[in-house]
């Protein structure tokens, strides 16, 4: 059988192919097996199959499942995956340490195991989780799940969407056999996101963000049975717990294309369910998050592009609905109000300037010194950061002391006076700071 790229379909962008078979044809275990062994590094390859004799000694089907198939199919080169074992993976992981070597963490609670790899296998990676195969269900609309053992069957079933509910076992005979129980590689070759059951977003309001961040990533469509069930489900968001809602915003914020995404949110009212300060996009500075500079490709800077439009008591209320963390809750009201007073540096002598902007957090000012519209006081807030911010005299506290000044507020008030003639253009050389020193100590 012959691996089919699938950029025909018009879904897909150009640069996206779909290493998996036309609909008509099957998938074999040689073509995943060849198709694993480009896309795992080899010390990887060579624990999978580790495992994969281990579980098929102990009669244990073994699979990796979800995203790390998905992507495996996009033809994307993984270090990570998935690993499901129909039965005890508790078992199956004292079973490798103690043939291998490493040591268990075991979570009866849950079915997992994590394995710290010994010596002898670690790469890039120290350990591995397996995980027992189990269904799940829902008490009430947005609760965390109630979780027990179950076949592989009921694991697949219990999947965000059907993209991520594919499996590839991997003991014995069955090594690189596709399990496709619900058409996900169909909708894999036609860009397509769908839920699993009609009532997936009532039971998990979480999934219609990942649907969206899904979508946008991989430049598919979210399947129209599944759009019309985001009314139904868009009101349970507010069930959803601080920490629960602001890891999917996190997640949105770490994608390259993250605009995109918090845009169709937009339209689909998903963002102003959270808090109604969050909804229209276009108003906030968070397209500037296509820019290749890395100060700006991190998390916390995208919420701080995000938000900085906002008012200080605007970013308390929000942060009442997602609890920010304390760091990262000081550095947005740091920036909104910099936002809010970034005309007050124009016109300023240096240490003036720099007198405003020591009030301001450093990472505030560096998201904002690229964020501005304005050129002047982009170009200010630059020099404070590469230049000014790191100027000091060369006097010290000690040498002071030496002259016979007592500690106390005179110290901070000289060096001040020293820092700020430094920045002026004042003083321009060692002879200089010390000529206005000594002026200074004999007005003291």
């Amino acid at each position: 059988m012959r691996l089919n790229p699938m950029n025909r379909h018009a879904n897909l962008p150009s640069d996206l192919i779909i290493l998996i078979p036309t609909y008509n044809q099957a998938v074999t275990n040689r073509n995943l097996s060849e198709l694993m062994e480009r896309s795992f590094p080899k010390d990887r390859l060579d624990l999978l199959r580790l495992l994969a004799a281990q579980a098929e000694t102990r009669q244990m089907p073994l699979y990796i499942v979800g995203g790390s198939v998905r992507d495996l199919l996009l033809g994307r080169r993984l270090n990570d995956f998935d690993l499901i074992v129909e039965g005890d993976a508790i078992a199956l992981g004292r079973a490798l340490s103690s043939k291998y070597g490493g040591t268990v963490t075991a979570h009866s609670k849950f079915g997992t195991a994590k394995w710290f790899l010994p010596e002898s296998l670690k790469s890039d990676h120290v350990t591995l989780d397996l995980i027992s195969a189990r269904s799940e269900t829902y008490k009430h609309p947005a609760a965390l799940p109630t979780v027990k053992q179950g076949r592989i069957a009921d694991d697949l079933r219990r999947r965000d969407f059907t993209i991520n509910a594919l499996a590839i076992r991997l003991d014995g005979s069955h090594f690189g056999e596709l399990r496709d129980d619900l058409n996900g590689a169909e909708d894999l070759q036609r860009g397509m996101i769908r839920v699993l059951h009609s009532r997936s977003f009532i039971d998990d309001p979480t999934r219609m963000y990942r649907a969206v961040r899904y979508a946008e990533r991989y430049g598919f469509k979210i399947a129209e049975d599944t759009v019309i069930l985001i009314p139904e489900a868009r009101p349970f968001v507010e069930n959803l717990s601080a920490q629960r809602i602001r890891h999917e915003l996190d997640l949105i914020l770490e994608e390259p294309n993250a605009v995109p995404v918090l845009k169709r949110l937009d339209e689909l009212d998903l963002l102003s369910i959270i808090h109604p300060v969050l909804a229209n996009v276009s108003k906030s500075n968070v397209a500037t998050v296509t820019s290749e500079d890395p100060v700006l490709q991190n998390r916390n800077s995208r919420w701080i592009l995000w938000l900085m439009h906002l008012k200080d008591q605007e970013i308390e209320f929000l942060n009442e609905r997602l609890h920010f963390p304390a760091n990262l809750l000081k550095t947005l009201h740091s920036a909104v109000r910099l936002n809010a007073n970034q005309t007050a540096v124009l016109g300023l002598k240096p240490s003036k300037a720099v007198e405003f902007l020591e009030g301001y957090s450093i990472k505030a000012l560096e998201v904002l010194s690229m964020a501005v519209e304005d050129i002047e006081t982009r170009n200010i807030l630059t020099r404070y950061l590469v230049e000014w911010w790191h100027l000091k005299p060369k006097t010290t506290g000690h040498d002071l002391k030496k002259y016979g000044i007592p500690p106390g507020p005179k110290y901070t008030e000289i060096l001040r006076r020293l820092r700020a003639a430094w920045l002026d253009g004042e003083v321009k050389t060692d002879a200089e700071e010390k000529a206005l020193l000594k002026n200074l100590i004999e007005k003291a």
